[in-house]
């Protein structure tokens, strides 16, 4: 009996990663949409709320992206290509 691979539970882990990537970016960004707020640009405000949009919708990814080894080397080589690049470096490269 071999080992099998939880890929569900690779992707919740793999979007907590991407959770916990992505917070120092949301936290920077709802300081500039407060500036943003109290200077009255509101294209600023809209430029902010589409990154932070974009931050959101990137866990979406691990979903939507078919795992198709049965390896544990070949899972992690899948999930690299999960990573959004607005989330910065990849921890997995």
């Amino acid at each position: 009996m071999g080992l099998s691979i939880d890929i569900q539970k690779v992707r919740e882990i793999h979007k907590h990663n991407m959770r916990v990537a992505r917070q120092p970016i949301l936290d920077s960004l709802d300081i500039e949409f407060m500036k943003s707020v109290e200077s009255g640009d509101t294209t600023k405000q809209l430029e902010i709320s589409n990154k932070k949009q974009e931050l959101r919708d990137c866990t979406c990814l691990c979903d939507a992206y078919e795992i198709t080894s049965n390896s544990i080397l070949g899972v992690t080589e899948e999930m690299k290509q999960c990573w959004d690049s607005c989330l910065g470096n990849n921890p997995l490269l």
